[in-house]
């Protein structure tokens, strides 16, 4: 027999549809269904497929692009995907016991009788009936086909069976949490892994200006050493600030290339796949927190998939208390078996039916079902503790990534004016040098301070992109595209770079 589709749980899908997808959950699932056939977008695995298949193209991917790769090849996506549709599965195996049994058996024997005086026959066994068949007859031969059905059912038990599906039910629950909440922490490691590889690249970036910005400080040097007003201590000086400035560029594209290993193996591709990924924005921005700390830790609490998990966990437990308890009381059973003998000679067919109405009544087993429900009810109230304790470390994690987020974003607002003096005091240095009042000295401490004032303005802006995905993470509001989903204030543009 083909078996059933997952079961649905309250109305919700009995697990999610892909690796790559969340579980919704039951409210979610009474919405109105989207009409029949709608038009699929195709994902990013199947766009990077395409064109890793022509050869020499480098794939343009945006964020969304990348946490759909990731999503859908990490392992840790896919394993806690199929543990969620196994427990599905054990829920509707639990099912189970709300329905009959039923059993059915077809035995065919044949027995020959060799001796006049003694008895000879065959002994034909199913799960549901024993039949023996003898002949006294020396020579006699008889062939016997016997078919039999089973019905058995469980009529009462007090509770046990229905604390077995309970328990089968939150445990599916609790395993469809657990995938929401991997798919959320795979959402913040690629994110986290993609920011690195951007902030790496445009301090690379920067550094290239700052190269090219020593290049031409020692060529003007030369240039005016040549003509006679400057001296060759401004040149070796300057060759000096350039050599320190292609180290450090060199430093950074070995950083680069690390970077873009670790973000592809995020992505669960080769570490060598060809791809590209465009800056977020020509120019970062970023914002306020508009909502306060104590709003974003109740949103937490009632929203982080861990916290659901463990509650579902609890509720699981306490039906294990009821399961271990109905151990103890009597069970009320009825079974029928009825069967049907065709054989030659004749004269042994036969029909046979049997009911009977049984009760189980537990006595004494040496105090296994008193320890059985204690154990399961101090594993209640330990699940319970877990409970509490889950919501403290929520607590902490919501308090620090919201007081991080407001330091980044003091920091960027900090560097942006670091960078804007930088860049000011750097022009008015190489302006002073070039009309001959200054040195060659204090052009070069005001390129170094550019350079440090760039590159810190970098750091600060993806340090708040981090802390902002690092704070949605935490109170459960990062989507599937990697979108921060937490209320921000007015957007403050940042300075060039």
């Amino acid at each position: 027999m083909h078996a059933p589709s997952t079961p649905r749980i309250d109305g919700a899908p009995g697990a999610p549809i892909g690796p790559a997808a969340t579980w919704p959950t039951p409210k979610v699932a009474q919405t109105p269904p989207p009409p029949a056939n709608p038009p699929v977008a195709p994902s990013a695995t199947a766009a990077f497929a395409a064109d890793s298949a022509n050869a020499g193209s480098v794939t343009q991917l945006a964020l969304p692009d990348v946490v759909d790769l990731a999503l859908n090849n990490n392992p840790a996506t896919r394993e806690s995907w199929m543990n969620a549709r196994a427990a599905a599965d054990l829920y509707g195996a639990s099912r189970g016991t709300l329905y009959p049994n039923v059993n059915g058996s077809v035995n065919l024997s044949r027995s020959q009788n060799t001796s006049g005086s003694s008895i000879g026959g065959a002994i034909s066994t199913s799960p549901d009936s024993t039949q023996t068949n003898r002949t006294s007859l020396a020579g006699a031969a008889r062939t016997q086909l016997t078919t039999s059905a089973s019905l058995s059912y469980l009529l009462l038990d007090l509770g046990g069976r229905r604390g077995t599906i309970e328990e089968a039910k939150q445990r599916a629950i609790a395993a469809n949490l657990a995938h929401n909440a991997t798919v959320q922490d795979v959402v913040l490691q690629t994110e986290s892994a993609l920011f690195s590889f951007l902030a790496t690249r445009a301090l690379r970036d920067a550094q290239l200006v700052a190269v090219q910005e020593a290049a031409s400080d020692t060529a003007a040097a030369v240039e005016r050493m040549r003509v006679g007003v400057a001296t060759l201590a401004d040149v070796l000086q300057t060759r000096t600030a350039l050599a320190q400035a292609r180290f450090q560029l060199a430093t950074l594209e070995g950083n680069l290339v690390s970077a873009r290993g670790n973000l592809a193996t995020t992505m669960g591709l080769p570490a060598n796949a060809r791809f590209d990924v465009p800056g977020i924005a020509p120019r970062d921005s970023v914002a306020e927190i508009a909502a306060s700390v104590d709003t974003l830790i109740n949103r937490a609490i009632m929203g982080r998939a861990q916290i659901a998990e463990l509650l579902a966990e609890a509720e699981a437990l306490a039906a294990a208390v009821r399961v271990a308890r109905s151990a103890g009381y009597p069970a009320l059973t009825l079974s029928t078996t009825t069967g049907v003998t065709r054989a030659n000679p004749s004269n042994f067919n036969g029909r046979n039916y049997l009911l009977q109405l049984g009760l189980q009544i537990p006595v004494f087993n040496g105090f296994a079902r008193l320890y059985d429900a204690r154990a399961a009810q101090e594993q209640y109230e330990a699940g319970l503790a877990r409970v509490t304790q889950t919501r403290q470390q929520v607590t902490v994690q919501v308090f620090v990534a919201y007081s991080a987020l407001q330091t980044a974003t003091q920091r960027v607002h900090v560097a942006a004016e670091l960078l804007a003096s930088a860049l000011e005091s750097a022009d008015v240095a190489l302006g002073r040098y070039r009309e001959g009042v200054g040195t060659i000295v204090d052009v070069l401490l005001a390129q170094s301070a550019l350079t440090t004032a760039r590159a810190s303005d970098i750091q600060a802006r993806w340090e708040w992109r981090t802390a902002l995905a690092q704070l949605a993470h935490d109170t459960g509001s990062l989507d599937l595209s990697g979108r921060a989903n937490i209320p921000l204030g007015n957007t403050q543009s940042g300075l060039r770079r």
